[in-house]
């Protein structure tokens, strides 16, 4: 393959972006006009090619997929969140009539372990089990019903050990090891060791910037709160499903929901001991994801039973064993302190994260380093120590959630500025203003922010909204304007209004040195005498539109109206994850570089209509688009330049409050956001509202309860989503300040409204109530205290 160069192409405002090809010298040119105008492109509501089809039930997803020569697979899990596993005989299973295969650990074809960051999470158990859920062994058979009687005669028989469920005392030392051999490397340290390799700890990081100890001493105010945020769950509607096909190669194809199937594809190839060639990963239908995909779930035990039956195998999981086959939000406790001047400014911060990683490492030290990175939150913070820890213990595994670690930091910060307001007597939005982050501030990391930082500008927005009506009071009739709803539970006595704020940032794309690529391809060619494009790319499409941007991204450059995104697939060019809200950001700019090569390449052919020049043959390009290099921060002090952009956005919540039964209405919900660019402003204001509604749910409803390792409501009739009916309005304000990086000045859109609504709802209920209220999310026994 032909080395990478840098290629800079013409943009808006006179900047450019800066990507890779894999031919071609390095240049910098004036583009050749588009070909036409087209609808539908950069800037418009452009419908989503997938929006009729899922609205009306016939759109087909992962666990829709069927072959008639079809069987199916099951999973046997261990009852038991810490076990050695004495022994296990499938021979009654084996026996039963329907049965084609059942398999443990020692049917793995290849590497026994897996994992995003660190393989440390056996493809099935051997003799240890360490959380409740565990893989143990696999069945296929004809039939779901057979298959479950199946695991039912699997005997297996475990030594039920201690399980160690406090991330305090894994951080300790205290307690049983999770893992005898530390994941990093070597056999896990002694209690009191320190390092990366120490005893139950994942990761350490140390943030260390300015001068603490003479900071304390101007500071004239110092604030100090502890709060804790629960273990969400990513909760989406499509549960994991996988289609695995055998193939004449003796290779596999995988029709899967998946938020990056080239990385899905890497872990399979190691696990089943086949060059990556032979392992072809299909995106297929994926219900929603919010990074519980970015893990393996299914796809490996799917692989490994087609590839024993020679029989294509599904699998798709109920939504208890859901509930216990992907990773949740980590679950945090926290402490924050501030020092401030008398007329409040922020002299330093202090703060401490621990985020419980459960069983295996995931992504883990990615996400505490990512708490860590922004405990400051979105304001000047001149001297800082921070100090962000992940642990390993026997409850369910955590990683990748909307907001990736920034959720938990966010809610702490903001929950602590509203108390340094507090004891100030300042407005809770003015002390915010006075320290808002602006371009050039330099963060706790070291690094300066170079893009927009309209903080101050998002909170004046919302603080000049006017606010909604007062609750109806005094009518003899309920009201689903007031707490408790239609129940007929108040007619407004002891209802109390508060308002709260807050604001959160968060980096976007992969950051720390990484070397983040998109890679894309795009033909232009003649159908019935009209030129269509064609894209192709592997970017994952979860629901968040990325293929409706790609079609627009197609229109606006190549000026045509018939674009066709192909299904993603490991054939094309790795797109990376649908994940930090880099997708539209990443292979949007691989699809715009790709189509202005098409466009130069045409130019060449020389002038005339577009379809005679066509007519010699379709022109097709691929582009790899890279972001600008980061950096790893130092491991002592915690300083680097280490992320690419950065995005924010501000909430305000209004909530009234029944404080005699505890039960809360939250009125409205409005949000203030930067996006850079709306590249089609629908999206825009589904994912900003789709993230305020997850923001709301860890406020006040979602947290998977978990007891000694064991999960306690693992359904949706215990795990409790906000439906339609507890969504408040959520008025939204757009900024569109473009960001001198991206294409098109975009930025990332998905995961900053995560980040603010939780505390700003956790804030309006401590105005309504006056209570502390440091844990989410904050239940009805909280405010009446009988907590």
């Amino acid at each position: 393959m032909a080395r990478p160069v840098v290629f800079r192409t013409r943009r808006e405002g006179g900047s450019t972006v800066s990507g890779t090809r894999v031919s071609g010298p390095a240049r910098t040119e004036e583009l050749p006009d588009r070909l036409g105008e087209a609808g539908g492109g950069v800037g418009t509501s452009a419908p989503r090619p997938d929006g009729r089809l899922k609205v009306t039930g016939a759109f087909a997803y992962a666990s829709d997929l069927h072959r008639d020569d079809a069987v199916w697979g099951a999973t046997l899990r261990s009852p038991y969140p810490s076990a050695r596993v004495l022994r296990v005989d499938t021979a009654r299973a084996r026996a039963l009539p329907g049965v084609f295969a059942v398999l443990t650990h020692q049917d793995v074809p290849g590497s026994r372990t897996y994992g995003m960051k660190v393989a440390d999470q056996p493809v099935l158990a051997g003799d240890r089990v360490r959380y409740e859920g565990e893989p143990v062994a696999l069945v296929a058979a004809d039939h779901p019903d057979t298959a479950r009687r199946a695991l039912r005669l699997i005997d297996v028989e475990y030594l039920e050990l201690p399980a160690l469920t406090d991330p305090e005392a894994a951080l300790r030392g205290e307690g049983p090891l999770v893992h005898e051999r530390h994941p990093a490397g070597g056999p896990a340290a002694p209690a009191g060791a320190t390092g990366t390799a120490a005893g139950n700890l994942v990761r350490h990081v140390r943030i260390r910037h300015g001068d603490l100890a003479s900071a304390r001493a101007r500071a004239d105010v110092v604030v100090a709160g502890e709060y804790e945020t629960g273990m969400q769950d990513q909760a989406f509607l499509g549960p994991e499903s996988v289609l695995a096909v055998p193939s004449e190669d003796g290779g596999v194809e995988a029709y899967v929901s998946s938020q990056w199937i080239h990385d899905d594809q890497r872990q399979m190839a190691a696990c089943l001991g086949l060059p990556l060639e032979k392992v072809r990963v299909r995106l297929a239908g994926v219900g929603g994801a919010f990074g519980g995909r970015e893990d393996v779930s299914c796809q490996i035990h799917a692989a490994m039973l087609a590839l024993r039956t020679g029989r294509p195998v599904r699998m798709s999981y109920g939504r208890r064993e859901s509930f216990l086959g992907h990773v949740h939000r980590h679950p945090a406790r926290m402490r924050f302190e501030h020092g401030a001047t008398r007329d409040g400014r922020l002299v330093y911060l202090t703060a401490r994260l621990l985020l419980d990683g459960g069983a295996y490492t995931s992504t883990s030290q990615v996400v505490v380093a990512n708490a860590a990175y922004f405990a400051a939150g979105a304001y000047r913070v001149p001297h800082a120590e921070i100090d962000g820890y992940a642990v390993y213990t026997n409850n369910p595994p955590c990683g990748a959630m909307r907001g990736f670690g920034a959720v938990q930091a966010c809610y702490g910060v903001e929950s602590n500025m509203d108390r340094l307001a507090r004891r100030l007597g300042v407005d809770p939005v003015e002390l915010r203003l006075r320290n808002a982050m602006t371009t050039g501030t330099v963060l706790p990391t070291g690094q300066a922010v170079d893009g927009p930082a309209p903080v101050a500008r998002l909170l004046r927005r919302l603080r000049d909204r006017p606010l909604p009506p007062p609750a109806p009071a005094g009518s003899r009739t309920a009201s689903p304007g007031l707490p408790g709803g239609l129940s007929n539970t108040t007619h407004g006595e002891g209802v109390r209004r508060g308002v709260g704020y807050a604001v959160g940032v968060k980096a976007i794309g992969f950051s720390g040195g990484v070397d983040d690529r998109s890679t894309a391809r795009v033909t232009l060619s003649l159908a019935g005498g009209e030129p269509v494009a064609e894209v192709r790319s592997a970017a994952a499409e979860c629901g968040q539109g990325i293929v409706t941007v790609q079609e627009q991204i197609a229109r606006t450059e190549l000026g045509v109206s018939r674009v066709v995104v192909l299904p993603a697939d490991t054939a094309s060019g790795d797109a990376g994850s649908s994940s930090a809200s880099r997708q539209t950001w990443m292979t949007g700019g691989a699809v715009r570089g790709a189509c202005r090569t098409v466009l130069r390449r045409l130019a060449a052919r020389g002038s005339g209509p577009v379809a005679k020049l066509l007519e010699e043959g379709p022109v097709e390009a691929e582009f790899t688009f890279a972001h600008r290099r980061t950096e790893p921060v130092d491991p002592e002090r915690g300083q680097g330049d280490a992320h690419i952009a950065f995005a924010f956005a501000a909430h305000r919540a209004v909530v009234d409050v029944d404080t005699g039964l505890g039960l809360v209405k939250v009125v409205e919900l409005a949000c203030a956001q930067d996006v850079g660019k709306a590249l089609n402003p629908t999206a825009v204001l589904g994912q900003i509202e789709g993230g305020t509604a997850q923001g709301l749910g860890l406020a006040v409803m979602e947290e998977l309860r978990v007891e000694g390792g064991t999960v306690r409501n693992a359904s949706f009739t215990d795990y409790l989503i906000p439906t339609i009916a507890d969504m408040p309005p959520v008025p939204v304000e757009l900024l569109e300040l473009p960001h001198p990086d991206a294409p098109y000045g975009l930025n990332g859109v998905g995961e900053p409204p995560t980040l603010s609504a939780t505390p700003a709802v956790a804030n309006a209920l401590r105005d309504a109530t006056g209570l502390a209220l440091a844990r989410v999310p904050v239940r009805p026994d909280d405010i009446t205290g009988r907590g």
